[in-house]
């Protein structure tokens, strides 16, 4: 669906003025409605207000795209609008928002507004673009400048091409795949950096993006055949069967936006390993034989980490609330819950802290093995919260859940393939939950509870000197490599010890990892000519 197709005359305004996000809102909503595609102006509005209490659609470089799917929208449309001295719309980066676009798509639409928020994340990248149609003179001037950058984005819609393949071959010399957890920016993002780069370099690129409503400009066989190499830029699962046999680099999805041009290079010089996928039947399977030992450890750990963060966030900073508003004078052994209102956030916080430890054991099982795997993680998770081996025990029962489902898949695939069905549903959690009830019994808890109990009698031992030492320390490897491996040990090493009832460590490593971003900051602030715009 293009860009054009869905813009209204009558909701284009190029001279919206300086105002409020709220009052920007109920304009962008009027020029909307003045498509005559809402059945219900203030429903819609609601909608709107509703996602940007979710989070700020303000995406930086002066760009805004509130967007909403409700049943108040009869077809899907689309309204632009230009403030030429911005309008603080809460943005990622903190600038002022010069472009907003608002998205309205119908309830029963197929992820419309995603798949509009992905051509304008791709087309808006372009900066020139940007102050091409903050200068427009027109409305007519306005849609032609869209209009002939998505025929340069999107030459061929019918067959959605993305990607800039030379005519000199009928088929493009490199081949990619990106796909990040969330599917909407970084995927379009990175596919972007790469068509840029190989366009930049004369090399044909085909980029597949495996984004939130799904795959697009998907690579064909034939296609697959004859690339001379494949780049996979992706931080989540992609089908990697159809790879078996061809030279495939495997990176991060940031490396596709911010080393497109040595992942280009290597491409089109070949220099990649033969990729031989591990076997399976699942299209979502991913092998990587090249990775170290370590990357996998740490890719599973993440996985768990990251699903893990909600829960930590939401219930640390209502158990906080909960002592903020308490009194301690009323009863110190009870501090957090004297009073009624401190009492009910507290309680909300344990609740939602509770999740913490299976959560985490039950998505590195995941990561692991897939879903199969993911009950087994959260039995051996809540078996280690129960037991008092906290944290560490956690950790390993996920890791032990997710092996332990491997080993049931491999004996189980011996049975009748009229069996697969009942496979994921009643052998794989009934057998790998008795596994890791009996592993963890006998053979986890007693000896990690003894290491989590020393712990704790550790962090609890430490004087004043000793903690600020200890800070130094997580502190400096938070902001050591930039949210690397370093980073995200002493990250953990946090968590744990929130686990164990010790405050102060996480206090050191929130703070450290804050300086590098203020730094950031400071830098950009006062030394703007040692950087460039981008």
């Amino acid at each position: 669906m293009r860009i054009t197709d869905l813009i209204n005359k009558k909701s284009v305004n190029l001279n919206l003025q300086k105002q409020n996000k709220l009052e920007a809102i109920d304009n962008l909503v009027d020029l909307v409605n003045n498509s005559g595609n809402l059945n219900n102006k203030e429903e819609y509005k609601k909608a709107i207000i509703a996602r940007e209490n979710m989070s700020t659609t303000g995406i930086g470089e002066g760009v805004a795209i509130p967007h909403a799917k409700t049943k108040s929208v009869n077809s899907a449309c689309l309204a632009a609008a230009v403030c030429k001295d911005g309008i603080d719309y809460e943005s990622f980066d903190g600038s002022l928002a010069n472009l907003f676009f608002m998205i309205a798509a119908p309830d029963g639409a197929n992820d419309t507004h995603l798949e509009v928020l992905s051509r304008l994340s791709t087309i808006l990248m372009d900066e020139d673009f940007r102050i091409n149609l903050m200068n427009s003179k027109s409305i007519d001037e306005f849609i032609q400048l869209i209009d002939k950058k998505e025929n340069e984005k999107f030459p061929e819609e019918a067959i959605e091409e993305i990607s800039s393949i030379s005519t000199s071959s009928k088929y493009p010399k490199v081949l990619a795949v990106t796909a990040c957890p969330t599917g909407i920016a970084h995927t379009f993002m990175a596919a972007e950096s790469l068509n840029k780069m190989g366009e930049k370099k004369g090399i044909s690129i085909k980029v597949e993006t495996n984004g939130s409503s799904g795959a697009k400009n998907i690579l064909t066989k034939d296609e697959i055949e004859n690339a001379e190499c494949i780049i996979v830029a992706a931080d989540k699962k992609v089908e990697m069967s159809r790879f078996n046999g061809k030279k495939v680099i495997i990176t991060k999805v940031a490396n596709g936006i911010h080393k497109a041009e040595e992942l280009i290079d290597k491409a089109s010089r070949g220099d990649a390993p033969i990729y031989n996928h591990s076997g399976g039947n699942s299209s979502s399977e991913e092998s990587r034989e090249d990775e170290t030992a370590f990357r996998k450890i740490y890719k599973h750990l993440m996985n768990g980490v990251s699903n893990m963060l909600p829960f930590v966030v939401s219930g640390g900073i209502l158990i906080a609330l909960a002592f903020l508003f308490d009194d301690y004078s009323i009863n110190p052994k009870n501090f957090g819950s004297n009073l009624p209102l401190p009492a009910f956030l507290k309680g909300i916080g344990d609740y939602a802290f509770g999740f913490m430890l299976p959560v985490l054991a039950g998505y590195i099982a995941y990561s692991i093995a897939d879903r199969p795997a993911m009950v087994v993680g959260f039995v051996g998770g809540i078996i280690a919260k129960e037991s008092g081996s906290g944290f560490l025990g956690a950790l390993l029962a996920g890791f032990i859940a997710g092996y332990i489902v491997v080993g049931l898949k491999k004996l189980f695939s011996k049975l009748p393939q009229s069996l697969d069905g009942i496979k994921p549903v009643l052998l794989f959690p009934l057998f790998g939950t008795l596994l890791i009830g009996i592993v963890m019994t006998f053979v986890v808890i007693p000896p990690v509870t003894a290491i989590n109990n020393a712990m704790v009698a550790f962090l609890n031992g430490l004087g004043g000197s000793s903690k600020v030492v200890l800070g130094l320390v997580l502190g400096a490897m938070m902001a050591i490599d930039m949210g690397g491996p370093i980073n995200k040990a002493a990250y953990v090493f946090g968590v744990a010890s929130l686990d164990a009832g010790q405050f102060e460590i996480m206090a050191a490593v929130m703070a450290g990892g804050m300086v590098p971003p203020l730094a950031i900051a400071l830098a950009t602030t006062f030394f703007k000519n040692r950087f460039t715009k981008e």
